[in-house]
């Protein structure tokens, strides 16, 4: 109830009397369950009243509260009274888009983030969209992403795969991939090569087809891995002090990255059942729903050990990591990466790569150099070829040194 949420009378008689009087309360109760402490739901519902008093003269009721606040954003910046940095009416913005948020997940309004999906035009990117992550064992996420370059090839070729020809998929690929870098073009050619060979796997179309699809050059493990030093790692580590919720948890985080070269996407999908406390291990499923045991070090352990007895929130959620702000909720693969970035700026340590990732590098370089084999490496990172792993090979600059050939010298003609 609005009563148990809000202090002040006057403001609770403004919001009760407006267009938002029917789902207030609702909305106050929807803040409480996602762990909003009293004085921030307090100034949450005080900032909806002069969106709640500028709607009824502007002649929107209940049924138009979305379409009433996108025009109370427009009137306010026409005015030029929105300022999003600072500013009294920065709340009531914010404010109003929580408010819409629960509006939305509690059905009253339509989500746009559940908007029609791309395989409800095209019944066959459903098709590939289930073969993909079922057969296949490919994340949702990267299906997504495989998506919207998939729409556009059916929305050029067609939606009937006995039509494709090589000339029809070449110059597509060629025309979407013109103007971008080699790193998209290639996953252009990822996404259209595998939605041929499901194509083909389905006999929807010919086998073979993918072979159609021009490749970009690429030389690969052409550079060198890019890590932190070991003093750069420590530092990043100390930089995340366990003396609060979020300092529990980030130092946690960046642990597993770091000792164990996890990548974001197994942190934040890491669940409770995942941690065999008795025989020291953890489990990771990581790319094509592979799952393995991975030991779980003296610090890492610790570190979560105290994360989930201290700090943890009581979330019913299987997740191990979850936010520390309501609305809370398991983390997700950005919260991960936002985490590191977070850290890295404490410690003040500019690193080449401003993500998690720079710390599953610096991991495998670390074993590497205290003597690990490239196998073990390769291990520990859970890669499919041997040939990634030995890409690490070349940050032991001492043992290049040994092998390495001398410059012949060249004489005159």
């Amino acid at each position: 109830m609005l009563e148990d949420h809000l202090e002040s009378s006057v403001t609770r008689n403004r919001l009760r009397s407006g267009p938002l009087s029917q789902h207030i309360d609702g909305f106050s109760d929807w803040l409480a369950d996602r762990g909003y402490k009293s004085v921030s739901m307090d100034g949450r519902l005080r900032n909806l009243a002069p969106w709640s008093d500028w709607m009824r003269p502007a002649g929107f009721t209940q049924e138009g509260l979305a379409a009433g606040f996108i025009a109370y954003k427009q009137a306010l910046a026409k005015e030029g009274r929105l300022r999003y940095g600072n500013g009294k009416y920065h709340g009531t913005v914010q404010a109003g888009a929580l408010f819409i948020r629960f509006l939305q997940e509690s059905g009253q309004v339509p989500d746009p983030a559940s908007r029609t999906p791309a395989w409800t035009q095209w019944p066959l990117l459903g098709e590939y969209r289930a073969w993909m992550v079922q057969q296949r064992g490919v994340k949702e996420t990267s299906v997504g992403t495989y998506l919207t370059v998939l729409v556009d090839f059916i929305d050029g070729l067609g939606d009937d795969p006995s039509c494709y020809t090589a000339h029809a998929i070449r110059e597509f690929v060629l025309g979407r991939a013109a103007g971008h870098g080699v790193a998209r073009a290639q996953s252009i050619v990822v996404a259209i090569r595998g939605f041929l060979r499901f194509l083909g796997a389905t006999g929807k179309c010919r086998a073979g087809m993918e072979h159609g699809v021009p490749g970009f050059a690429s030389w690969g493990l052409s550079s060198i891995p890019r890590f932190l030093c070991p003093q750069d790692m420590e530092r990043v580590i100390d930089a995340c002090v366990p003396d609060g919720v979020q300092g529990r948890r980030d130092r946690a985080v960046v642990l597993l990255l770091a000792r164990l070269g996890l990548r974001a996407s197994d942190v934040a999908g890491l669940s409770l059942a995942d941690l065999d406390w008795e025989q020291g291990r953890l489990a990771v499923c990581g790319k094509g729903r592979r799952q393995e045991w991975l030991p779980l070090p003296q610090d890492v352990g610790d570190s979560l050990l105290d994360y989930l007895q201290h700090a943890r929130p009581p979330l019913e959620t299987p997740q191990v990591f979850t936010t520390v702000d309501a609305p809370l909720r398991p983390m997700s693969r950005a919260c991960v990466t936002h985490v590191v970035r977070s850290a890295l700026r404490r410690a003040g340590v500019k690193a080449p790569i401003n993500g998690a990732h720079v710390l599953r590098h610096s991991a495998a370089t670390a074993m590497l150099r205290q003597g690990a084999s490239l196998a073990g490496v390769g291990a520990v990172l859970r890669h499919r070829s041997p040939s990634t792993t030995a890409h690490y090979a070349k940050v032991d600059f001492q043992l290049l040194r040994e092998i390495a050939q001398p410059w012949p010298e060249v004489h005159g003609c």
